[in-house]
């Protein structure tokens, strides 16, 4: 199971935001660069970047940051404001081994298809979910389509792999949610990559255990930060 340290972009500054919410917000460091060289000292073999202000405004905002990380060597999955073909090719040729497409996944399936078929494996469907629903535009606004058909309709559509989040819990610590995890999973058929509610090593031998529906990674944030969660302990417990 891979572990994929969170760094999440909002003015320069390397931060987490309390369920979604950008009122709740935690500012961890003002150098995102070092953060990330620390998570690798630490072993990190992917690093997951989420650009805040792209994911409000609907285009990335980070572009120089996420280049000089890119630059550390270690493969990085950026989301955040992805809504266009020429963003997505952009962040791709910059060096972004993946990218995570939400909110048009939600509002216009078409545009996600078109990811899926022309980047492949480089473009994972972001599915948050609030109450089960699919939600979009940097959480603010809930679909009516459940997280699960949302699932079904991206593997339909030609998705190879689901970053997951359960908004509730994400910056929570209050454990994974693994009714959701497992009925995503069954509803696609695909890898999942969970996020949210991460806050002890008990959490990722929880989600281990889950036998085939275990995730393929998971996505830990502020536990890592706090030091709730050491990195390395994490990595070991993954790797168990």
């Amino acid at each position: 199971m891979l572990i994929l340290p969170a760094i999440d972009l909002r003015g320069g500054n390397a931060v987490r935001l309390a369920q979604g919410d950008f009122h709740r917000e935690t500012v961890y460091d003002t150098d995102p660069i070092s953060v990330a060289e620390r998570f690798i000292e630490s072993g990190a073999r992917w690093l997951h970047v989420v650009d805040l202000d792209g994911a409000k405004s609907g285009e990335p905002q980070h572009w120089r940051v996420v280049e000089l990380i890119v630059r550390l060597g270690v493969p990085i999955q950026f989301g955040g404001g992805i809504r266009s073909h020429d963003s997505a090719k952009r962040i791709l040729e910059m060096g972004v081994a993946r990218i995570v497409v939400g909110t048009r996944l939600v509002t216009d399936p078409w545009f996600a298809a078109r990811l899926f078929a022309d980047f492949g494996e480089r473009v994972a469907a972001g599915i948050d979910a609030r109450d089960g629903h699919a939600a979009a535009a940097g959480w603010s606004q809930k679909s009516l389509l459940k997280a699960e058909e949302l699932a079904a309709n991206a593997a339909r559509d030609g998705c190879r792999r689901i970053v997951l989040t359960d908004i509730a819990r994400d910056g929570m610590q209050t454990g994974p949610n693994t009714e959701l995890l497992t009925a995503v999973r069954r509803a696609s058929g695909l890898s999942v990559i969970h996020s949210g509610g991460i806050g002890s090593l008990d959490d990722l031998s929880r989600l281990q255990g889950l036998g085939e529906d275990a995730p393929e990674g998971v996505i830990i944030g502020r536990a890592l930060y706090e030091g709730t969660v050491a990195l390395e302990d994490a990595l070991a417990t993954a790797s168990a």
